[in-house]
């Protein structure tokens, strides 16, 4: 049976560069290499060797210069393309290792010692003064635990989990495979420990030989005074339980804040909008504002404008690392009413008439400067 051409195999033109060609070959060593086409093995090695088999021609210049002179016949007699070419100088064996597992060597080798447990996330609703000065909760978290009543081992009350015969307790087992490359081996989980390296021959009624159950359970947590929307708290080995003796994972609370009424946060700085009327802006007044530590009066100075902002020193968020908190701004606004009685009406005729010009003195000079931009 004649050979395919290797260009034809790679899916290259002959006029195609290095890069290309070896980008051509991991393509094609990813999708059939045996160990990720298990099912179709065979079929999947054959395409492999013969992919390899161009490759290893055609990544050498010298090889590559042969080839497209004389074809196949360049290598006839000499057991097809062997020897130091491709693997070697153009990208390397270890690249298709590394692209495949990581690390030189198929399939690595499965850790068959204590595992670490999964990291869990849990998402909190705080109010804003809780974020502002902490507090302590329970919480409810779904989690894998170890059984209870085999104490994680799977096997029932009175028995013992068995050393599994065919790995003999490693979880691991050595598949020897024939490559183009020479024979392999492959390390993989056992298959009938399913790489735990024991067998539970009469499982636990309660989790059902899995040695691990779904539970809730309730933790106490402490969130700090000062968090914000977003922040993450960490709370140590409560996350999902360990394998093989391993420590269970962390537990991550993310906590959301809910907006306030009153108050927005800037930082640890804390703002809050307080109306006034045109009278207690023009005339001055002491008037109460509500801070997160209750109601304090706040001096209104005659004259006072609208967006006016006020400084309350040492009323605003805790600081979450160190000392001392924020500031509380408060910014005024000036109400004009909407209804005026006939007498009220009058009051202000006459506040204007008396004013005159000096009435408003910034309008005043609003309209000078128009005048001057446009030499009115």
């Amino acid at each position: 049976m004649s050979k395919k051409d290797y260009y034809e195999v790679l899916g290259v033109p002959k006029t195609a560069s290095d890069e290309e060609i070896k980008k051509a070959f991991r393509k094609l060593a990813r999708k059939y290499h045996p160990d990720v086409n298990r099912d179709n093995s065979s079929e999947a090695e054959e395409k492999f060797k013969e992919a390899n088999e161009a490759y290893e021609v055609l990544s050498n210049a010298e090889r590559r210069t042969q080839y497209d002179q004389f074809g196949h016949a360049a290598f006839e007699g000499g057991g097809g393309a062997q020897g130091g070419g491709g693997f070697g100088g153009a990208g390397g064996f270890s690249d298709i290792f590394d692209m495949f597992f990581g690390q030189s060597g198929f399939g690595g080798s499965r850790q068959s010692g204590p595992e670490r447990g999964a990291d869990l996330r849990y998402d909190l609703e705080i109010t804003f003064d809780q974020a502002a000065f902490g507090l302590e909760t329970e919480i409810q978290v779904p989690r894998t635990e170890d059984c209870g009543i085999c104490q994680g081992s799977g096997a029932a009350a009175g028995t013992n989990a068995e050393t599994c015969p065919q790995c003999r307790g490693t979880g691991q087992q050595q598949v020897v495979q024939n490559t183009p490359f020479g024979r392999m081996v492959n390390v993989r989980p056992c298959d009938r420990c399913r790489g735990e390296g024991k067998i539970v021959k009469t499982p636990c009624k309660e989790c059902h030989g899995k040695g691990k159950v779904r539970a809730r359970r309730k933790i106490k947590i402490k969130i700090p005074g000062g968090v914000d929307n977003g922040s993450r708290l960490r709370v140590a080995h409560e996350g999902e339980a360990g394998n093989r003796g391993g420590q269970p994972g962390d537990l991550y609370v993310y906590i959301f804040v809910k907006s306030h009424k009153l108050f927005t946060r800037e930082g640890d700085d804390v703002i809050c909008e307080v109306p006034i009327t045109i009278v207690q802006a023009a005339l001055g007044d002491e008037i109460e504002v509500p801070t997160l530590d209750g109601k304090v009066q706040l001096r209104i100075p005659e004259g006072t404008q609208t967006a006016t902002v006020f400084r309350l020193k040492d009323k605003g968020i805790p600081h979450l690392r160190g000392s001392g908190r924020g500031d509380q701004h408060v910014k005024v606004k000036v109400i004009t009413p909407k209804k005026l009685t006939d007498r009220q009406k009058e009051l202000l005729l006459e506040f204007a008439k008396d004013g005159g010009e000096d009435t408003n003195p910034e309008q005043k000079s609003f309209f000078k400067k128009v005048k001057d931009a446009f030499g009115v």
